[in-house]
């Protein structure tokens, strides 16, 4: 029997789901299901929350009470959600470490983030026996660079995640057992210890739930003609679309686009919204996730994902499965995860974006091959397959 601990103390909200939180929630619906693994989950109440109503039900869940925290700001939750965590990990490991158990216990940090990767290190150091499998799916942006998605006002916010950062990355590649990124451009920045070789740095490719788009009908009618997935944050241009879509609707006066998600920016996408008179044509739906998400994705005729700055996104993957092209920026990682399905753009040509919308939504036969290769592209991804190669890779460390 194999025992898996999932430490996602990192999330402190039940309205919006990073990547990597989809990542670990969808593995362990699968991997729960498996009669030779035990897995529990610490995490906040509000975790548990989003991981209940994301239907991660009929596990072990260990949380802890975050509901004064969060109005403290992030920094305060993740330092008090840190030492909350330590202390119950530190509680379970010094249970279990003279069992039978200790040998067959498996922690897998599910963010890189402090309160998810500093109890997996307790874990590991203080059982002597656990193994350490660490999520680190994205490199924060250097804020001095031109490129950086961090500037002027968010110039410290910008600072304090990526110094935050570069402790959780030496200790993640001095005493984790395997590392998981999402882009084979990061595996050499772990490689090259004698215990981190290039079969325990796994460049991971998540999935998408390829059923849950064909139990949804399609529409009569498509009433978007986009619609764009994420978390309202710098790295994600949402606040560089809306600027793009006025330029859209300079040239298609009805173009209407659907927006999914929430975020720090959302006040600002609104404003920005009301600035250019776009009421009638943008139109925000909050956090949805499921049958809503997919009922919108198919009232929608393509898929922008704006990103500026990405190591490779599940998003605009779950609107292709239901046949969505998608628009978006060339970026290294995407060589890899978007090979076909899509329209690149050179990074930041905001009009050049605007301007391939533009010519996607008008062209039948281009929309309709990209339509096919991004049906293809999502069935070669189905997150039953991935979940299961995935869940092969930790068992390996048990062996």
């Amino acid at each position: 029997m194999l025992f898996l601990i999932v430490l996602a103390n990192a999330i402190s909200s039940d309205q919006s789901m990073s990547g990597g939180d989809k990542i670990f929630i969808e593995c362990v619906k699968r991997w729960s299901q498996e009669k030779s693994i035990t897995v529990s989950v610490f995490t906040s109440d509000v975790g548990q929350k989003l991981c209940v109503n994301n239907g991660l039900k009929n596990i072990t869940y260990v949380s802890w009470s975050s509901t004064k925290l969060r109005t403290l700001g992030i920094p305060i939750f993740y330092l008090i959600g840190t030492i909350k965590a330590s202390v119950l990990i530190l509680r379970l490991v010094l249970n279990v470490r003279n069992s039978l158990y200790a040998n067959k216990l498996i922690v897998f940090s599910s963010s890189d983030f402090w309160p998810d990767s500093i109890p997996a290190l307790i874990a590991k150091i203080m059982s002597k026996k656990a193994k350490w499998v660490a999520a680190f799916y994205l490199f924060a942006p250097n804020p001095f660079k031109h490129e950086s998605p961090y500037k002027g006002k968010r110039f410290i916010r910008g600072l304090i995640y990526y110094f935050s950062q570069v402790p959780i990355y030496w200790l993640v590649k001095k005493y984790s057992d395997m590392v998981w990124v999402t882009s084979e451009l990061d595996k050499w920045k772990f490689m090259g210890s004698k215990k981190l070789t290039s079969d325990k740095v796994i460049a991971i490719h998540w999935g998408v739930d390829t059923k849950l788009s064909s139990l949804i009908p399609e529409p009569k009618e498509k009433k978007f003609d986009a619609v764009f997935i994420g978390r309202f944050h710098p790295q994600k241009g949402i606040l560089e679309l809306i600027d793009a879509w006025n330029l859209i609707c300079k040239k298609k006066f009805n173009a209407k686009l659907a927006i999914i998600g929430v975020g720090d920016l959302e006040n600002e996408v609104k404003r920005k919204i009301k600035k250019y008179d776009l009421e009638k044509n943008i139109f925000l739906f909050g956090f949805k996730d499921g049958v809503e998400k997919i009922e919108i994705f198919k009232k929608s005729k393509i898929v922008v994902h704006p990103a500026v700055y990405d190591t490779g996104s599940i998003a605009p993957m779950e609107a292709m499965s239901c046949g969505l092209p998608a628009v978006m920026f060339d970026l290294p990682a995407f060589k890899t995860y978007y090979p076909k399905g899509v329209l690149k753009v050179p990074l930041s040509r905001w009009d050049l974006f605007a301007e391939s919308i533009v010519n996607l939504l008008s062209d039948t036969k281009l929309y309709e091959d990209l339509r096919k290769e991004a049906l293809e592209l999502s069935k070669e991804n189905d997150w039953d397959k991935r979940a299961k190669e995935l869940l092969e890779v930790i068992k390996s460390l048990s062996c």
